[in-house]
């Protein structure tokens, strides 16, 4: 059975790096247990999501996603960078687009 290999994280710390795609890493200034609470009501949500989606729930749907959004924001995965060095945020950009494309292509 293969497993799958960890992603990688740019330089910084502040991405991970997902078939080839940028997507922002929670904030390493949140505490251990702060950041515990978030991630576990960021999957109750999402677990409510997949729930709303298969019992036809629109409602229950948007309520679900809206808690994802502000677990994720609460995370520092969406929302403001948590960075204050003023560099843009490029999440979701494809690497080889970025700024950190020289370094992929060096870690492959």
């Amino acid at each position: 059975m293969r497993t799958q290999s960890e992603p990688r994280t740019t330089p910084d710390g502040r991405y991970l790096v997902v078939e080839g795609r940028l997507w922002r890493r929670s904030n390493p200034a949140l505490g251990k247990k702060q950041r515990a609470l978030l991630v576990e009501a960021l999957m109750h949500a999402r677990r409510d999501v997949g729930r709303a989606l298969r019992s036809g729930d629109g409602e229950a749907e948007r309520k679900a996603r809206a808690r994802v959004h502000r677990a994720k924001v609460a995370l520092g995965e969406r929302g403001p960078p948590w960075w204050t060095d003023g560099a843009p945020d490029l999440n979701r950009h494809l690497v080889e687009n970025t700024p950190y494309a020289t370094w992929f292509r060096g870690k492959r």
